[in-house]
């Protein structure tokens, strides 16, 4: 089972791409692992969870959406403070 999202979403947010089943990653155990990929532009974000499809695709729907709102931040945090 997989879940896909259509990729005609507006250029530049993060959004779920794909969470498909997978095997466990290196030195993990269990049956139910799900490997989602999430992105925006060329920017993606690959990982692995275990849980079921639904309980996996909503949590990288928390992360893109997550990292939606740290991206509409303006200017940088390690920006110097503008001069008086």
């Amino acid at each position: 089972m997989t879940f896909q999202e259509d990729a005609s979403d507006i250029a530049g947010k993060y959004r779920v791409i794909s969470v498909e089943k997978s095997d466990p990653p290196s030195g993990m155990t269990g049956d139910n692992w799900y490997r989602y990929i999430i992105g925006a532009g060329n920017s993606k974000v690959i990982g692995c969870k275990p849980g079921t499809l639904n309980t996996v695709t909503e949590h990288a729907q928390i992360a893109a959406a997550d990292l939606n709102a740290r991206s509409t931040r303006v200017g940088s945090i390690y920006a110097p403070r503008s001069k008086k």
